[in-house]
C-alpha cells in the first residue's frame, strides 16, 4: 500500500496578541476569527464594567471580583494579571476545547498574560503588536472617547514599559493597516504549521515514506538500500 503525503496533520495552538493599549489588537482578533472556522476567539473573563457595545461572553465575560478571584482559586485560569485597576484572565478551558477541535484559539490579552502564557502554555505562538508610530497610538486611544487625559496619559506611561517586552514574543508585527496586520498574522501562522514540532507525527509519516521507497525499490531491483 502507497501512503501519499498531501498536508501533515499538525497540532493546532493558541495564538496569542499582545500589545500596548490602542495599537488595536482587538480589532485584529475579531478580523482573524470573522476570516474563517479555524480562528475562534477565547473570551477574556474581566471585572472592568462593560463598555457600550459590548456584550457579556460575546466581548468578555464580565464578573465581579469575588467571581474572579474564585477562579483563581480552583485553577481555571491559565494566566490573569490585574491592569488598570481591574483583573483580566484566561479560562483553560477555551484553550483545551479550541485544540481538542483542531482550531486557533486567539486570545487578545496583555504582556503580562502573555509571559503567563509562555510559562503555562509553552507551544503557543505569541505575536507582538506595535503601533507605526507613538504619534499613531496617542490618536487610538483618544478616538475611543472612554477614558479621561488622566488614564489616556497612565496608558502612555505603561506603553513604555510593554515595548520592552516585544523581545520575549515570536514574532512582531506593525499595525500599520488593518488589512495588511491580518494577512501577516495568518501567514505567521499557516508558516508555524510547517514546524517540526508541531507535526503530530512526523516520525509516523517519514517512516512510512522509507517503508514506501524500500518496497519501490525491492520491486524494480530486486534489493533493499
Amino acid at each position: 500500500m502507497i501512503h501519499p503525503v498531501t498536508a501533515l496533520p499538525n497540532r493546532a495552538c493558541p495564538v496569542v496578541l499582545a500589545a500596548p493599549s490602542g495599537t488595536g489588537k482587538t480589532s485584529i482578533a475579531r478580523s482573524l476569527v470573522e476570516s474563517g472556522p479555524e480562528f475562534v476567539f477565547s473570551v477574556s473573563a474581566t471585572t472592568r464594567p462593560m463598555r457600550p457595545g459590548e456584550q457579556d461572553g460575546k466581548d468578555y465575560h464580565f464578573m465581579d471580583e469575588a467571581s474572579f478571584q474564585a477562579m483563581i482559586r480552583r485553577g481555571e485560569l491559565c494566566e490573569w494579571a490585574g491592569v488598570h485597576g481591574y483583573f483580566y484572565g484566561t479560562p483553560g478551558r477555551n484553550l483545551d476545547e479550541a485544540r481538542g477541535r483542531g482550531e486557533y484559539a486567539v486570545l487578545d490579552i496583555d504582556v503580562q498574560g502573555a509571559r503567563q502564557i509562555r510559562a503555562s502554555v509553552p507551544d503557543a505562538l505569541l505575536i507582538f503588536l506595535l503601533p507605526p508610530s507613538a504619534q499613531v497610538l496617542a490618536r487610538r486611544l483618544t478616538g475611543r472617547a472612554t477614558e479621561g487625559p488622566e488614564q489616556m496619559a497612565e496608558r502612555l506611561r505603561n506603553a513604555v514599559g510593554e515595548l520592552e517586552a516585544a523581545g520575549v514574543f515570536d514574532y512582531v508585527v506593525v499595525n500599520d493597516d488593518l488589512k495588511g496586520a491580518v494577512r501577516q498574522v495568518k501567514e505567521i501562522v499557516r508558516a508555524e504549521r510547517h514546524r517540526t514540532s508541531r507535526a503530530l507525527d512526523l516520525a509516523g509519516d517519514v517512516g512510512r515514506l522509507k517503508e514506501d521507497i524500500e518496497r519501490m525499490l525491492v520491486e524494480r531491483t530486486g534489493s533493499r538500500t
